[in-house]
């Protein structure tokens, strides 16, 4: 009697493993630099050069463990434990407004023993993983508008409303994009994608009014800073300050850079150099060169997650990759498009790079389950080269 053979899980993607590792790595290396010189003066932060980056490092450790602990995890599982996740965050997100502490206008962290947890990042890949199970659960029935596509639309509508109470309008803008991506990827038609942009916004236009209405300052700073956009220079001194230093920063990098931890705009200048501007941080130390090297490598990072999530052979497995990969494509277009002035300034982090505890962590875990997916194509990939040589030599002619 033959023993049972074991179920293979089949190999991760290791290219992408490897660039995710990179990204990392250059991020601790990039957070160091942008926040020492402002660390080491300061007795708020100890006067640790090193302040900024040991917390980094831990949540960059946390999260590596997180993305191990989840490649190896069969991402159907995910899937049918999506509610556990989903749920917890929902509770944090509708309590957060009350009780979390406010940055910058907006009540959307949670203060827990010196750091800071942010619910919205939880909310981007557990809306994620709830989206793939649904439109997957829902298969053909999916194509219908009524009974496939509105029940998406309510929960990320919903979901938008509670992350709006904060308000936070980056990480709404992000998430409607990811589910757009989703739904595409999911087999709605051209059709159904028009309607669901007329009905995004036609939802979105009463949150934000409503935002509006219950924090009206935080608002005047979030419309200051769009109106800013058009001419930062008229408004150097005021709404404009983060722009034009960011692009002092762009300016005094050049095309070689002015060298490894020689930026000026970081010290006191450029606010928040380490976490929504780093990009800025790059350019002006590694100079155009350098930025163009970064953008080229997160480029082929994008389209390596992109091939992955495509080949899975499951629904499941290719909308949440797709969902994945349009989160972090858009994050980082988004981040780099504001601190270039490309587009207007929303403040979001930089996937991997930037400074930021819960955004690294859930980073990092949203690789380990693109990567449980990548695990999939090469597992069907090995079966059929082993079937395809099994084949071969059955059908051996024999010279008997």
């Amino acid at each position: 009697m033959k023993a049972p053979q074991k179920k293979s899980k089949g190999r991760p993607d290791f290219l992408l493993l490897i660039m995710t590792l990179i990204l990392v790595g250059f991020g601790l290396v990039m957070v160091f630099s942008a926040s020492s010189g402002i660390a080491v003066v300061s007795p708020v932060y100890d006067n640790d050069a090193l302040y900024f980056t040991k917390r980094q490092l831990v949540f960059a450790a946390l999260g590596i463990v997180g993305m191990f602990f989840l490649m190896n995890i069969p991402f159907r599982k995910l899937g049918k434990l999506q509610i556990l996740l989903f749920i917890p965050v929902i509770i944090m997100l509708a309590i957060v407004p009350f009780i979390g502490t406010e940055l910058n206008g907006a009540r959307s962290w949670f203060g827990f023993a010196g750091l800071g947890i942010q619910p919205t990042e939880f909310a981007k890949l557990s809306l994620i993983l709830y989206l793939g199970a649904l439109i997957a659960k829902k298969g053909e029935k999916f194509r219908s508008f009524k009974r496939g596509l509105v029940p998406v639309l309510i929960i990320v509508a919903f979901v938008c409303a509670l992350i709006m109470m904060q308000p936070d309008l980056g990480a709404c803008i992000i998430i409607v994009s990811c589910a757009a991506m989703m739904i595409w990827a999911g087999g709605a038609n051209l059709k159904q994608l028009f309607f669901t942009s007329v009905i995004g916004v036609a939802v979105l236009t009463p949150m934000v009014a409503i935002s509006y209405l219950i924090d009206p300052a935080s608002w005047r700073y979030r419309i200051a800073r769009f109106t800013s956009f058009k001419d930062p220079l008229a408004y150097a001194q005021g709404d404009a300050w983060q722009l034009v230093s960011s692009l002092q920063a762009l300016g005094h990098g050049g095309i070689a850079g002015a060298g490894f931890g020689e930026s000026v705009q970081k010290l006191h200048y450029l606010q928040y150099a380490y976490n929504d501007f780093i990009f800025a941080i790059i350019a002006e130390e590694l100079g155009f060169i350098g930025a163009a090297l970064f953008i080229l490598f997160y480029l082929v990072f994008i389209w390596r997650g992109l091939l992955v999530a495509v080949r899975c052979p499951d629904t499941f497995g290719m909308v949440t990759g797709v969902g994945i990969v349009g989160l972090l494509a858009f994050q980082a277009f988004i981040n780099i498009g504001g601190v270039t002035g490309a587009i207007p300034l929303t403040g979001v982090t930089l996937p991997f790079i930037s400074y930021g505890g819960s955004s690294l962590l859930v980073t990092l875990m949203c690789m380990g389950v693109l990567l449980s997916i990548s695990r999939e194509y090469y597992k069907v990939l090995h079966k059929t080269t082993i079937t395809s040589t099994t084949t071969k030599k059955t059908t051996a002619p024999s010279f008997d």
